[in-house]
């Protein structure tokens, strides 16, 4: 998910107030869906994350505390004690690495990062390492000129975690956009999959596809052959929920969810996850699902609960963003917003490491 420098993302989400809805809401319908047995893949790995959060807008932020406030210790303890069993973990790593090879992460800050990995894997908590947003946006500018760096970055990561646990995974980079497409793609990632495996030969990797994450573009990205990653998409649909405001979209805010063609439209959505795997024997996992901290509390809750049910039902497992700064699960001063952590639903079962 994108912070607030870049919140023109897709198709410029605009920024004015947004008119409340007219009229009573639809009727919310009860949660038609079962968790099932987590998918088994036949091809590539799965991950063992049960229910998961998203530790948003503070390591991935320009700099500490740029979003709001900063990550602490004691937040690892208050998402163990909810009952989260992992956590994605997005950082900004070429915030706090050399321009000029041979691109040397900060080691003070690469040590705060295992500092956060070990003390949320002493929770019993699984990690995604995620390198999210990118300083300048260089990576996606110019993806081919700063492949280098991007490689060198991954290369250090890799030797700080090669005697991390398994539960720790490694996501290459957040939602590929603009210049850094189908069309290159595998040119960027494949050489940094390369100098991780150089020190986690069999360490999970999660792989994002094209254009944000883009569910479409999952289906028919050709993921590398390499027998330890895992595909990921993200979902804020629909989008006048997901997001502050959908100008494309009629209504462009809805302050309501839960209806039967919502319901419908998670059936339809979760037959395709289902045809992905049977079609390709890949398993993914869904990095990032909101509903936007604007809407009302109960209908938040009613949305993570339905999508994540939705998505447990074909085996799939889901991470909510986020925990606070932004698209808040928890917020200082008042503690977890009503039902929505409580609510959230991963598979029946969880793979084994």
């Amino acid at each position: 998910m994108t912070g607030p420098a870049q919140a023109a993302r897709r198709v410029a989400l605009s920024l004015i107030a947004a008119a409340t809805l007219a009229g009573p809401a639809p009727a919310q319908q009860a949660n038609p869906f079962v968790p099932a047995p987590a998918a088994a893949p036949t091809r590539g790995t799965t991950l063992r994350l049960g229910k998961c959060v998203n530790l948003s807008n503070m390591f991935d932020a320009p700099s500490p505390g740029a979003w709001g406030r900063d990550l602490r210790d004691s937040d690892i303890a208050n998402i163990a004690a909810k009952g989260f069993t992992a956590v994605r973990f997005p950082v900004r790593f070429s915030a706090h690495a050399r321009q000029d090879a041979p691109y040397t992460i900060d080691p003070a800050f690469l040590q705060r990062v295992r500092h956060i990995v070990d003390l949320a894997s002493s929770k019993g908590l699984a990690v995604i390492v995620d390198m999210h947003h990118y300083a300048d946006e260089a990576l996606f500018k110019d993806p081919l000129r700063e492949a280098p760096r991007f490689t060198a970055m991954w290369r250090q990561i890799g030797a700080a975690f090669a005697d991390a646990p398994r539960s720790v995974t490694f996501e290459l980079i957040n939602e590929p956009n603009d210049k850094l497409d189908a069309s290159n793609l595998r040119q960027v990632i494949d050489p940094a999959l390369a100098a991780v495996r150089e020190t986690n030969p069999t360490r999970p990797v999660v792989i994002d596809g094209p254009k944000w994450a883009n569910f479409d573009e999952m289906l028919k990205f050709d993921f590398p052959d390499d027998p330890n990653i895992v595909p990921t998409f993200h979902y804020y649909d629909p989008q006048n929920v997901g997001f502050d405001k959908a100008p494309w979209m009629n209504p462009a805010v809805r302050t309501d969810f839960g209806t039967a063609a919502d319901i419908a439209e998670l059936k339809a959505f979760s037959a395709r996850i289902r045809g992905f795997i049977e079609r390709t024997g890949r398993v993914p996992f869904v990095g990032e699902v909101g509903a936007h901290e604007s809407r009302p509390v109960a209908m938040r809750a009613t949305y993570y609960s339905l999508v994540t049910s939705a998505f447990a039902s074909v085996g799939v497992q889901s991470c909510a963003w986020g925990y606070t700064n932004t698209y808040h699960l928890w917020r200082d001063g008042s503690g977890w917003e009503p039902g929505i952590a409580d609510g959230m639903a991963t598979t029946a079962t969880l793979p084994a490491y």
